[in-house]
């Protein structure tokens, strides 16, 4: 009996020790490191949060939350939520410096603390510790001895924030109307749109019918244009052949009356000889001469006229 009781208690206590070196062993949990606790004072929701939580940084455990509380100031009617933590030292290796880790070094070099959704499914939330000094240290003296790291809102809880914020009723309202507004229009566009469109068609089809015929005006106009443009050259041509034949004509007119004039001068010039020159034949002839180089001249200019502008054979010079 006395063996069978020794056997008992040799087969439990066999089991707390494989029990024990399994936590010890799997749970990763160092008996001979003391660890260094924290607090970290949250003033909106901690859901998701419970002992044993674990506490991570950039996603590598460091520990686990130890105690949760609930702590209110009757003074400003504010709630707090005092999260204590404990660190394991032992997770984290030191580079080329022997000197012990201290919490409160850390915090004044921006650690902070936040509370991210560790699992979607159960809903846990766990704590992550990072470096983040553009995140403002508000701590709480008073609340507790331990060390404080200083909180900030997660990515999770400003969307929150920002959710609540937003007017949803607002714009709820305002997307139920705009609905209306465009069934309105859908039913308004139901019954305008088929005789529109009925129009459309007409003024197509008769915008085709004046292409159409515009087409063939323009086809009609061409070869009326094309006739017309021959006769003006024909026209043209019987022209400068006319112009040319009077050419012609003023030239051996103007030959003749040189010759006249030249002729006239040599008759002049000889009278001029045997008249005398206060007689009254004397100046009958002078004037003669004189008329006769006047009528020179003015052929002269006629013809450079005429040779300038052989039109004026036709149209004559106007008044």
């Amino acid at each position: 009996m006395a063996n069978r009781q020794t056997m008992t208690g040799a087969f439990v206590l066999g089991g707390l020790v494989l029990a024990l070196g399994a936590v010890l062993l799997f749970g990763k949990v160092n008996p001979f490191v003391k660890p260094v606790r924290a607090v970290v004072i949250f003033q909106g929701s901690a859901s998701g949060l419970s002992v044993g939580s674990p506490v991570t940084f950039r996603g590598v455990r460091v520990g686990s939350v130890s105690n949760i509380s609930l702590e209110f100031d009757r003074s400003a009617y504010a709630a707090y939520i005092p999260v204590t933590l404990d660190l394991q030292p032992g997770r984290v290796r030191l580079a080329n410096d022997s000197a012990p880790l201290q919490i409160t070094d850390l915090i004044r070099h921006g650690l902070r603390a936040e509370v991210n959704l560790q699992s979607f499914v159960t809903g846990q939330s766990q704590i992550d510790l990072d470096f983040d000094r553009s995140s403002p240290a508000i701590l709480h003296p008073g609340f507790t001895k331990l060390p404080e790291i200083p909180a900030k809102q997660s990515v999770i809880q400003k969307a929150q924030q920002t959710l609540a914020q937003l007017p949803l009723k607002e714009l709820a309202d305002n997307a139920q109307a705009s609905l209306a507004s465009i069934r309105t229009l859908a039913d308004k566009l139901d019954q305008d749109l088929p005789p529109l469109i009925a129009s459309v068609q007409r003024t197509s089809d008769h915008s085709r019918a004046l292409v159409d015929a515009t087409t063939k005006t323009l086809a009609l106009l061409q070869n009326q244009v094309t006739t017309t443009l021959e006769g003006v050259d024909k026209l043209t041509a019987a022209s400068t052949d006319q112009i040319t034949a009077r050419g012609a004509e003023l030239h051996r007119l103007l030959i003749n009356t040189n010759a006249t004039v030249l002729q006239a001068k040599q008759t002049l010039g000889d009278l001029h000889q045997i008249t005398s020159p206060r007689s009254d034949e004397r100046a009958n002839l002078q004037a003669i001469l004189n008329d006769l180089a006047a009528a020179a001249a003015a052929m002269r200019g006629f013809a450079s006229d005429i040779e300038r502008n052989p039109q004026l054979l036709l149209t004559g010079r106007k008044p």
